[in-house]
């Protein structure tokens, strides 16, 4: 197989699915675990979405587990999600699981793929289109290479009938409308860790924060002022399978 033909399977295939993607049921920003599990319960119940991610790696701050120890713990809440997507968790103690960082990343990538998520990284959201209603109809993107040179080139815009910000500690979908728009969207940014409190809020702020917009993961709270928790994930995934049941309750809606 000569240079060429490399370069035209790579060319063709990727924009086969790019331009698959400017259409879509669910737009996902954020392929970090509460975007990646979303995703994958959103492909597996049927919906066709996409997950745009800025950086070249997804997974989000799971990768490093707490302080680079690649381990991370999950409470007996989520370990059902971490049983159906098989990754493999030990006991501690009680109620609370150790899992490897890096089986859980690449296992829910794989599981979301396989599900049917698309997944696009190296793609930043630049703003969001908003229609009648200050309603969220789709996302605006461009390679994350042309914002970290800084370059004045425009971005493109893909359709979804419903958006999730999965951001994380930037809450970047949020920090736009709550800046562009008139949807009354507010930034009240996240508090100190306290793990305790910011496993139970983070799936309590998981909500739809203005019409077509839900929030996920450590973007809900930095949406509503709750604190950070640290290397414990259970409410990351917690929160992107409460964020896929509203967003296919939200395309029931638009039907």
């Amino acid at each position: 197989m000569d240079e060429v033909t490399i370069s035209k399977a790579i060319v063709e295939s990727y924009f086969k699915e790019l331009l698959a993607a400017t259409e879509l049921d669910v737009a996902i920003a954020g392929a970090g675990p509460s975007g990646m599990t979303a995703g994958y319960y959103l492909a597996k119940a049927g919906a066709k979405v996409a997950i745009f991610e800025r950086r070249l790696s997804v997974g989000g701050g799971m990768w490093g587990g707490g302080m680079m120890f690649n381990r991370i713990v999950v409470q007996g809440e989520a370990k059902g999600i971490l049983d159906e997507l098989g990754i493999g968790s030990k006991e501690y103690q009680p109620g609370y699981y150790v899992v490897d960082a890096v089986e859980a990343v690449a296992t829910m990538c794989s599981q979301a793929i396989k599900a049917g998520a698309r997944i696009f990284n190296l793609i930043s959201v630049d703003d969001v289109m908003v229609r009648e209603d200050d309603r969220i109809v789709g996302l605006v993107l461009n390679w994350s290479a042309v914002t970290l040179a800084n370059l004045h080139i425009d971005p493109l815009g893909v359709k979804a009938k419903m958006v999730i910000d999965a951001t994380g500690h930037d809450a970047e979908v949020c920090r736009i409308v709550s800046k562009k728009t008139s949807t009354g969207v507010e930034m009240k940014g996240e508090k100190s860790m306290w793990a305790e409190v910011g496993e139970k809020t983070i799936v309590e702020n998981t909500k739809e924060v203005c019409p077509g917009l839900i929030v996920a993961g450590m973007a809900a709270n930095a949406v509503f002022g709750a604190p950070r928790m640290g290397a414990i994930f259970g409410g990351m995934l917690l929160s992107g399978k409460k964020a896929a049941g509203l967003a296919l309750k939200g395309l029931k809606g638009r039907k």
